[in-house]
């Protein structure tokens, strides 16, 4: 499968029983779909959710039309693209034998489960970067060093941007520890205690930062959820920082979400609707 950089058109007939035809002609950066409740943002992005899952690779979706979707890549030619979805209900879990068998953590939500999923994929971006580092240390280039440097900017950004963020409640990340830790008024504590705004800003730039500088597509569902005022202000250029190549698609209510120059990256679902 041949990835593609970005989405470049998404379709989807019957969007309600027959009725409305949805044609979206997408930036490669920022995508902002706004509306009346009931007008369908969530639809299409369950739509393209569904669709995506008919994929042969998790995480990948196909350029083909199934359950009345279709989407166009860029360039054309592509095959597939990587993506991640981030909802922002946090409901409790339905208990399972499975979650008895995690040792020391104490998952009760659907963020929570969501970290300790991501949690693993960190340590595997970490595992990546370092790996970077020794083949650029030992490679002989002259400004090695300064490339070995740039690998693990990102990672200290993230961390710089967490703390910054959390600095109110006295929270920093603990920087000793390869797993996501914190540590609040020098007590560590696990992430899986962080109110549901923290977990939900914490899940957003840490799969922002895992994806590791790629060419991603990232589908949030009215992410503002659980975020006060000023996170939700900041929230795209955050995403955006940490990972320039992704591409967002993200449903709101929050004028907040839009204030800090994004005026221009917003669609209205009345302007892609077609009876």
């Amino acid at each position: 499968m041949t990835n593609a950089k970005y989405i470049s058109r998404i379709e989807i007939s019957s969007l309600w029983r027959g009725h409305k035809h949805i044609v979206w002609e997408l930036r490669p950066d920022v995508n902002i779909l706004s509306g009346k409740n009931g007008e369908g943002k969530s639809t299409i992005i369950n739509k393209l959710i569904r669709h995506m899952r008919t994929a042969p690779l998790s995480g990948e979706l196909p350029q083909n039309s199934k359950l009345g979707v279709r989407v166009d890549f860029e360039p054309a030619e592509a095959t597939g693209i990587r993506y991640d979805i981030i909802r922002s209900f946090d409901r409790q879990l339905v208990q399972s034998e499975g979650l008895k068998d995690i040792p020391g953590e104490s998952i009760a939500t659907e963020l929570d489960w969501q970290l300790y999923i991501l949690q693993r994929r960190y340590l595997d971006y970490q595992v990546n970067v370092g790996n970077r580092m020794v083949q650029l240390l030992t490679n002989g280039a002259p400004d090695a060093q300064a490339q070995a440097m740039r690998a693990t900017a990102a990672k200290t950004r993230f961390q710089d941007i967490i703390d910054e963020l959390f600095s109110s409640t006295g929270k920093r990340i603990d920087r000793e520890s390869n797993e996501l830790r914190f540590i609040q008024y020098d007590e560590k504590i696990s992430p899986y205690v962080l109110s549901s705004g923290e977990k939900q800003m914490l899940l957003i730039l840490l799969t922002a930062l895992t994806e590791d500088n790629q060419h991603y597509v990232f589908f949030m569902d009215e992410p503002e959820a659980s975020l006060h005022h000023e996170w939700q202000q900041v929230l795209i250029a955050l995403v955006r920082e940490l990972n320039p190549n992704a591409q967002i698609i993200l449903t709101t209510h929050s004028p907040a979400v839009i204030m800090d120059g994004w005026e221009d990256y917003v669609t209205e679902v009345s302007e892609i609707t077609q009876d």
